[in-house]
Order: structure tokens, then sequence, then C-alpha cells
């Protein structure tokens, strides 16, 4: 199993942290976004870039960036320039947002348009990619005959990870993903939605066997395993702002090493390809997190 690390909220370490991740072991560093939210949050393109400088192996993941915030050809240049600087290891992951309305207020976008939005901007970030002079006259976006250059270094453009949890991010998923990366399921939501996902892709034209599944965890490790459960909720709570103490058991990783490994591997029997792990804690204690999942969780997801 391909494991990815999140980073931190302070962006000064970020390079620091995606280094030492490379170090450790990992396939790959990842970071999430918001314009503004309930507490510190980063620019997952700017973040990536300095990733991007400080490695040579791991893949770059935004996990995920907020589409519909962006003017789409905006979007696609800072992808693009990323998948450039990397040398064609960036991951373009979507979401569309809306659990913090006033950051489409400040933007200027409505949040009832940002499915619409993001479908719009996947497809003319595919059809920038290909290198072609692109004529798109869209809802929100108009491009008269205009190519990307320089193009992204992958060719086709960055893979694309799309996150949801309602049936339109399913759709959505299956005319665009490469990879189909959920948060807060449960195994069992896994492997439903994953197939799901294939259906809608074979439904769009595509194939099926094509689109890989991972998953996003929020989670942290103790040698205690209530002491774990325990920090994880207050963490997780306080990101999103509701209490997630009946909700820890079916969606954040937590426990001893042992528990977690477990937990783990049933998500890998689900489908899942890729685990992207996102310790909570700051500083001292997020490295803390970080070490121990690295010294006794790493090695058992390993062939």
């Amino acid at each position: 199993m391909r494991v990815v690390l999140t980073l931190g909220n302070d962006q000064r370490v970020a390079a620091a942290e995606a280094r030492s991740a490379e170090t450790q072991g990992y396939d790959g560093v990842a970071t999430g976004e918001h314009l503004f939210f309930h507490g510190p949050v980063t620019n997952a393109f700017v973040s990536l870039a300095a990733a991007a400088g400080a490695t040579s192996r791991i893949r770059l993941l935004s996990s995920v960036t907020v589409l519909p915030l962006y003017p789409a050809a905006l979007a696609a240049k800072l992808a693009t320039t990323v998948d450039q600087v990397s040398n064609g290891r960036f991951d373009l992951g979507v979401g569309i947002g809306g659990e913090y309305p006033a950051e489409f207020v400040a933007v200027g976008a409505q949040v009832a348009d940002r499915g619409a939005r993001a479908d719009e901007s996947l497809q003319l970030l595919k059809a920038l990619w290909t290198g072609r002079a692109v004529d798109f006259d869209g809802r929100f976006t108009r491009v008269p005959e205009l190519a990307l250059d320089p193009g992204p270094a992958q060719p086709g453009g960055p893979p694309i990870w799309l996150g949801g949890r309602r049936a339109t991010a399913i759709r959505r998923a299956g005319r665009y993903a490469d990879v189909w990366m959920p948060y807060m399921y449960t195994p069992e939501q896994l492997a439903s939605s994953l197939a799901k996902v294939r259906e809608a892709a074979a439904e769009a034209g595509r194939d099926p066997s094509a689109i890989r599944g991972a998953v996003f965890c929020w989670g942290g490790i103790r040698e205690s395993a209530s002491e774990s459960r325990r920090e994880v909720v207050q963490a997780v709570s306080a990101v999103y702002q509701q209490d997630f103490s009946l909700l820890a058991d079916r969606y954040l990783l937590h426990g001893d090493p042992d528990r977690v490994l477990a937990r783990i591997r049933e998500y890998a029997d689900a489908g899942a390809e890729t685990l992207v792990f996102a310790p909570v804690g700051h500083g001292a204690r997020r490295h803390e997190i970080v070490d121990l999942f690295t010294s006794s969780v790493l090695p058992g997801l390993r062939p």
C-alpha cells in the first residue's frame, strides 16, 4: 500500500517536512487548502511548490484543492506550474468545498454553483492539458483560442484525484478522476463507492479499471489506545467545529500501533491502494505521531 503523509499547517516548514517524509520512505506528501477556515490553512499550490524544491522522488498531492474558488484558467496555470517545477510529480486533488461559505463570498462565487464550476473547470483543464489551442465558451469561463505554454510535464496533465460523499461527486469522479479519494468513509463505504465510480466511468465511456482507490484519514497513534482516541477526537472536532466523539470509530484512525495498522488493512482490502494519512497535533506532538507511525505502522503496509 502506498502512503502519503500530509504536511502541517505551518507553511514555513513545508519544505523541511517534505524532505523528512521522503527520507522516511513515504510515497508522497499532501496538503489541503481553504482560502479562509476555522483555523490556519495553507495554499496547496504554494506549499507543494516549496516541497517540490526540497525533494526529488515523492509525489505531491493537493488534498484537496477547492477548485470552485479559482478562475478555471488560473487553476490550470497553477497546477501546470507545480507539475513543471516538480518534474512531473504533481497530483491534483479536487473538491468542491462548501462547508465554509464565507470563503466563496470572498471570491465572488456562489456556493450553490460550486459543483457546476468544478465540472466546467475540470473540462477546461483536460482540454488545456492536450497542448492544443482551446476555444472554450462555458457558463463561467471564456478562453478564446489559447494554448497553455509551457504545458504540464506529465503527458495529458497531472492525475486527477476526486473526493466527496454524494452521488454527484461519484458521477464527477466517473467522468474525470484517475483516483477516487473519499474521506470520512468506512471501509465498507469505500468499497461500495469505488464500485459506483467505476460504473460511472463505464457510462462515460472510460475504462473503469483505470480508476484507482484511495482514502484520506485523519488520525493519530499512541501506545495507549484510549489516549490516542481522546486526542484525535479533540483535534478533529476543533477542525470541523463539531463533536466527533460518536463518529471516531467509524471515520478516524486512532489507537495503538496494532489497532491503527489493522484498520488501514481494512481500507486496503476495500480497494484503497493509497492511504493519505493526516496526523493531528502541532509542532513537537505532530512529529511524535509521525515518528511512531513511521516506525510501527509504515513497515507493515509494505509488500
